[in-house]
Formats: C-alpha cells, sequence, structure tokens
C-alpha cells in the first residue's frame, strides 16, 4: 500500500524515479546534489516505491527529542560533525557486522554551498570494499534515481572525474548552493 502511495504522490507531483537494484547486499549510495529539504521527502517516497530500506547518516542534532526516535526508525544513523571520531572505521565496522546494509550519504555534507566534497564515502567504499551508487536528484527533469553503481578504483583524480561526468547534467533545487565535486585539498 505504502508503495503505491508513493507512486501516486510521484505522478500527482510529475515527478519520475529510475532504481537499478545494488549488485550485493552492501553498498554505499551517494546522493547527490543536495541542497534542500525536499531532497529528504523525496528520498523518502523513493525508498517507499521501490521498496528499499536504506540508512542514511545525518547530524546528531536531528536525533535529539522529540525527532530522534523517528529519525532513527527511518533509518537514521547520527552523525557527530563537529569532532573527528573515526566516523570511517566505525561504519567500516558495521558493515563487517552486518549481512545486510546500504548507506546513503550526501558527500557535500550540508544543504548550504560547499567548495568541495567530504571524503568520508570514498574512505569507507573502499576500505568496507563495497560498490557505490550514483543516486541523484534532477529538480530541471523532475527525475530522482539510482541508475549507475560502480566500484572506486583508488585513483582520487580518476573517480572524481568520472562523478564529475556523471552528474554533470542533474539539477539541484537550489543549483547555486551545488558542491564542487572534489575533495579538500
Amino acid at each position: 500500500m505504502l508503495r503505491r502511495l508513493a507512486t501516486f504522490i510521484y505522478w500527482l507531483i510529475g515527478w519520475r524515479s529510475v532504481f537499478v537494484p545494488p549488485p550485493g547486499p552492501k553498498s554505499v549510495l551517494l546522493v547527490y546534489p543536495h541542497t534542500s529539504n525536499w531532497d529528504f521527502t523525496l528520498g523518502l517516497l523513493f525508498n517507499a516505491k521501490h521498496a528499499i530500506f536504506v540508512h542514511w547518516a545525518g547530524k546528531d542534532s536531528l536525533f535529539r527529542w522529540p525527532l530522534g526516535a523517528l529519525a532513527r526508525a527511518l533509518g537514521g544513523i547520527a552523525i557527530n560533525r563537529r569532532e573527528h571520531t573515526g566516523m570511517v572505521g566505525q561504519l567500516v565496522k558495521v558493515f563487517a557486522e552486518r549481512e545486510s546494509f546500504h548507506l546513503c550519504i550526501t558527500p557535500e555534507g550540508t544543504r548550504g554551498k560547499t567548495d568541495h566534497w567530504k571524503s568520508g564515502f570514498y574512505r569507507l567504499a573502499l576500505e568496507a570494499g563495497v560498490p557505490v551508487g550514483l543516486g541523484f536528484l534532477d529538480f530541471r527533469n523532475k527525475r530522482v534515481g539510482v541508475e549507475r553503481w560502480v566500484t572506486l578504483s583508488g585513483n582520487e583524480e580518476a573517480d572524481l572525474a568520472m562523478l564529475r561526468e556523471y552528474y554533470a547534467d542533474k539539477t539541484a533545487y537550489y543549483p547555486e548552493k551545488a558542491g564542487d565535486i572534489r575533495f579538500k585539498d
């Protein structure tokens, strides 16, 4: 029923979705660009429509009362962005301990303008040995989805060039806030 409702809502608002399932039981799923609160709503509808359960990383302030329990029920994992706490190492352990685990990450780390992506997703995918799903929100064409899975090579420049090429035609809700696809120098 939830699947039909999500499909109806997408139809009602004029959006289309595409979903190529992950090639295995574990993955990191990028979502880019991320510039609006609407991104989360469209993502929840996407999960419902395609009957998938994806965990997501969010700032720890989202997990306080009164919404904390709901955020965790929706797959949220709290991330403390104020301190370096070894997040990648902790998540590598989660990947190793679970039979199935898909983690959604917005590589910009915020809805505001950034001049670079955070590299945690990259290190995590390499260390956990999992594929990366190229998830997107394209407000110009009213499309949302995951249509490609890649295995990162470990060559940052080549991998980032591939990501820049893939996301070049995806338009954010606020295009001027879309982060540059590069890591911090």
